[in-house]
């Protein structure tokens, strides 16, 4: 798999870490008062499982910050430019020219077609 890809799998997976992380946590809140107006929230319900709801924060956050060392390796990997600033913009637009009289030649070999 080629460096681009491989970040945008990367993205798609923080994106999902970050979805079910805020969705956990969301999720397995304790319940708090908002206001003294409203009344007490029920008391949580202890279970067996308050232990391992206490320590999926970390276990989220670490897998979290794992994926975004990982992107940043991924960056790092990507080869430098060449020339700098103004040899991408030359590049750029030569590529544009290119675009552009092969858009024509289409347009010219369509318009021959329906003829």
């Amino acid at each position: 798999m080629d460096i681009i890809s491989q970040l945008q799998e990367q993205v798609n997976t923080i994106a999902a870490l970050a979805f079910n992380t805020f969705g956990t946590l969301q999720r397995d809140a304790p319940p708090v008062r908002l206001s003294p107006n409203y009344p007490e929230p029920p008391p949580a319900n202890p279970t067996e499982d308050s232990t391992n709801v206490a320590e999926q924060p970390k276990q989220m956050s670490a897998a979290f910050v794992k994926a975004a060392k990982q992107f940043d390796v991924l960056v790092a990997a990507l080869p430098l430019s060449d020339g700098g600033e103004e040899a991408q913009l030359k590049r750029i637009a030569e590529l544009q020219a290119e675009n552009d009289a092969v858009g024509q030649e289409l347009q010219k070999q369509l318009e021959a077609a329906v003829c």
